[in-house]
């Protein structure tokens, strides 16, 4: 399927909506709500990583003129539940089998009552007048912690004498699966040559614009409570809501604002105790987190160890590939195996290795616990695929790019079955798309020959310029389902009500543009809202490069059932044969007899209740659909670097960077590149700058700005970005991809394989990220060194 679905709005660069009122400051976001008799909330943390808590004295902070409560796990013990369930409970049954998978039970404190197992532990909240008050009351709580020893990393977490996290936990190993495809351990022995090798992807934090925020409205009289969230899944929110709290989920409303951004995340426990203190106080309750709070307390992810084995021949044809690999899940682990076999399931990449095995184990550490961030696993498979095809390369003498090429899976042999199973039990099977044509495309926008041909004279000169690439494969669109509802009212006006809501996706124009197809109409005449669990029963959320696909189809489809319903409304009244009346412009008229076109508005006049109505036709023009998908659906991305390196200072300058993508049908092209651009320059931060750091005893050591690293505009390089002939899939109805993840994943992997080649002759070996310019001079005199000897 090579061929787009017919022009419409659908594939153009329509304008972003958004813009103008984002741009001048008409965006409505969590810490600009106000309400009457609002009181505001601060969260006491936990200073130490581990510890038994032996009293909390709040009786100074209790008398503090302007506080108006302070709760502490026994103040809400028998009003709010733990959470007792990850936030994706269902793994599928022949997953567990196939995979030998052993998982412990999710149990995380909302505030701690014996025991605190990590830094920012949330102890108490404090809700005063305003936030001043409310910080000063909280210094004032009286905590006294008996340390406990950390156990700051899964090497402490695994040794032999390590002591137990959670006393559910005996071996602190929260998780283990092996997956295995093909023979192994059969090709290895068949192999004509073998080599070992360690990579680590360090530890880093979604940072978005916006910090988080909760705004708790309650209606105690009616028993309704409406929370206001910075949250990627509204609907989820509410569930966890109503089972914690103890309401039913119809009188908990959840909205999520204006975001400026996510990068994933999940249920937190400050979102349900606001929304519990708010309906206990029977009070508005607001809590705006800070920067510092936000980097210890938010999105922390990757911090995986992986130990590889590779087999290949003369040729560097890859044969099989053995990896045992360790994820640091943090004090919780809230998200079962998604990270974990996410990593195990992007591994082979765009590749055609047969022969596979990944086993895993996912450790308790006395550190935030690790989430899905852009990415959700894909980088550190990709980092560890793309740099073992650059070392085949180098042992065996070859251009990697010869290598690389040499081991993609064949345009004509797609679909392709990757041999395993995908987490929801589907098997991983690539659905469509040219690899090898992706990477030609990418050789040539980089001018590969040339810039072979002129790094020659470069280095003669003494300049350490080298070129890297990275592929990668991103299974997007996951379910369970997502809804849409479409609504024409008296004016004629269409309105879309979705599950998945924004923050920074573009989805009030990019949802337009595809009801405006199915429903012919212009996007200017639709309106669309998300965010909101009160617009439709049922939602997934935006995570997981998802919104293209499940939104968009949902759209899709609810679009085309209110056309048909149109179409025939029409048909009766006008007496027509309704395969002889055509929908644009927001009228429905016989075809070439545009005098006898009825609007939308009289239309929605016909169809109210009371009017006589085509047999079996319910009144109103109101229809909802929901796309459950069958399987995720694979995009991919091919990335080329050209950098500089100065081997005296470690420094690292961008000078060429090209993504060629394809995502089956583009929605919107504009909004496409800025979802490369932008999740390239999240790839740059993880790639050259941005590491969490703890010491061993657990204390994060740089949770400000000052000392954790984000690229600014400097460091962001300019990309130029291709598109790929598109490869429609055909697991949706308007044969998208979801592209929100792979500019990020492929990032650090192309980059470390650029360093690599501007350094050689000299033989270095980038193992780990980020390549900090302290951790490239190292290797830099680590390999002189070697190769004086």
């Amino acid at each position: 399927m090579t061929e787009t679905i017919p022009k419409g709005y659908v594939g153009t660069a329509v304008p972003r909506r958004e813009d103008h009122r984002l741009l001048v400051g008409g965006g409505k976001y969590a810490a600009d709500l106000h309400f009457n008799g609002m009181v505001e909330a601060t969260v006491l943390r936990s200073p130490v990583a581990h510890g038994h808590i032996r009293s909390i004295d709040v009786s100074r902070a209790q008398a503090h003129d302007g506080v108006v409560a302070i709760y502490t796990a026994d103040d809400i013990e028998g009003k709010v539940a733990p959470f007792t369930r990850p936030f994706y409970k269902h793994i599928d049954t022949e997953v567990v089998k196939r995979s030998q998978l052993r998982i412990a039970p999710y149990l995380a404190q909302l505030l701690a009552k014996e025991k605190v197992y990590r830094v920012g532990e949330p102890i108490a909240i404090v809700v005063a007048t305003d936030r001043y008050v409310a910080e000063d009351a909280a210094e004032m709580i009286e905590v006294d912690i008996d340390p406990l020893p950390a156990l700051a990393g899964p090497e402490a977490a695994l040794a032999a004498d390590a002591p137990a996290i959670h006393d559910y936990i005996p071996d602190n190993i929260d998780h283990s699966f092996t997956i295995r495809a093909g023979d192994p351990d059969r090709e290895m022995d068949d192999s004509q040559h073998r080599f070992t090798a360690r990579f680590r992807f360090g530890r880093s934090v979604g940072s978005p614009m916006e910090t988080r925020g909760v705004v708790a409205e309650p209606d105690t009289n009616r028993q309704r409570l409406t929370v206001w969230a910075t949250t990627q899944r509204p609907h989820l929110l509410r569930t966890y809501i109503s089972e914690m709290i103890g309401l039913p989920e119809e009188a908990v409303r959840v909205v999520a604002p204006d975001m400026g951004g996510s990068f994933g995340g999940g249920i937190y426990a400050e979102e349900i105790l606001i929304a519990a203190v708010g309906f206990d106080l029977n009070l508005p309750v607001r809590w705006i987190e800070d920067r510092r709070e936000n980097l210890g307390n938010a999105r922390q992810t990757r911090d995986q160890d992986h130990t590889v084995e590779v087999g290949y021949d003369d040729d560097g044809r890859i044969r099989v590939l053995k990896d045992d690999f360790v994820c640091d899940s943090g004090v919780y682990n809230p998200f079962a195996i998604t990270l974990s076999y996410n990593t195990a399931a992007h591994m082979r990449g765009q590749f055609k290795i047969d022969h596979f095995e990944a086993s895993c184990r996912s450790v308790v550490t006395n550190k935030l616990q690790n989430t899905p961030v852009r990415g959700a696993g894909r980088p550190e498979a990709i980092f560890v695929m793309d740099r073992v095809v650059d070392m085949v390369a180098l042992r065996t003498g070859h251009d990697p790019a010869h290598v690389r090429r040499l081991n993609l899976i064949p345009g004509e042999e797609m679909p392709y079955d990757m041999g395993m199973l995908y987490r929801d039990g589907a098997p991983v099977e690539y659905d469509s798309g040219n690899f090898v044509e992706q990477f030609d495309l990418a050789a040539e926008a980089i001018d590969h020959d040339d810039f072979r041909d002129r790094q020659t004279g470069m280095k003669a000169e003494g300049r350490c310029v080298g070129i890297g690439y990275s592929s990668h494969v991103e299974g997007s669109g996951f379910g369970p389902h997502e809804g849409a509802v479409v609504r024409i009212d008296g004016s004629g006006h269409v309105t879309v009500h979705s599950g998945c809501n924004p923050h920074g996706q573009s989805h009030e124009t990019v949802l337009a543009q595809v009801c405006a197809d199915a429903l012919g109409v212009g996007p200017e005449d639709i309106t669309v809202k998300t965010g909101d669990t009160s617009l439709l029963p049922h939602g997934g959320g935006t995570f997981a490069s998802r919104s293209a696909v499940t939104a968009g189809s949902a759209v899709h489809m609810a679009g085309v059932r209110m056309k048909a319903k149109l179409v025939e409304l029409a048909a009766f009244i006008l007496e027509a044969n309704a395969d002889d009346l055509v929908v644009e412009e927001g009228t429905v008229s016989p075809r070439g007899g545009p005098g006898s076109a009825l609007t939308f508005a009289e239309l929605a006049e016909r169809a109210a209740p009371g009017n006589e109505l085509p047999p079996g036709m319910d009144p109103g023009l109101e229809v909802d659909s929901y796309f459950v998908p069958p399987a995720v659906t694979y995009s991919s991305g091919t990335h080329a670097a050209i950098v500089e390196v100065d081997p005296e200072t470690g420094g690292i300058e961008i000078l060429d960077y090209v993504i060629v993508d394809e995502c089956g049908q583009v929605l919107n092209p504009m909004v496409l590149d800025g979802q490369q651009q932008g999740g390239l320059a999240h790839g740059v931060g993880n790639a050259l700058l941005e590491e969490v750091v703890y010491d061993e005893d657990g204390q994060h050591l740089n949770p400000t700005f000052v000392d954790y690293l984000l690229p600014s505009a400097c460091e962001a390089p300019s990309v130029r970005v291709h598109h790929q002939k598109p490869y429609l899939t055909p697991l949706n109805p308007i044969g998208v991809k979801g592209a929100g993840e792979g500019a990020t994943s492929s990032a650090p992997a192309a980059l470390a394989n650029a360093i690599v080649d501007a350094m050689l002759p000299l033989e270095i070996e980038v193992s780990e990220i980020p390549i900090t310019p302290a951790r490239l001079r190292k290797l830099i005199e680590e390999a002189r060194a070697a190769a004086a000897v």
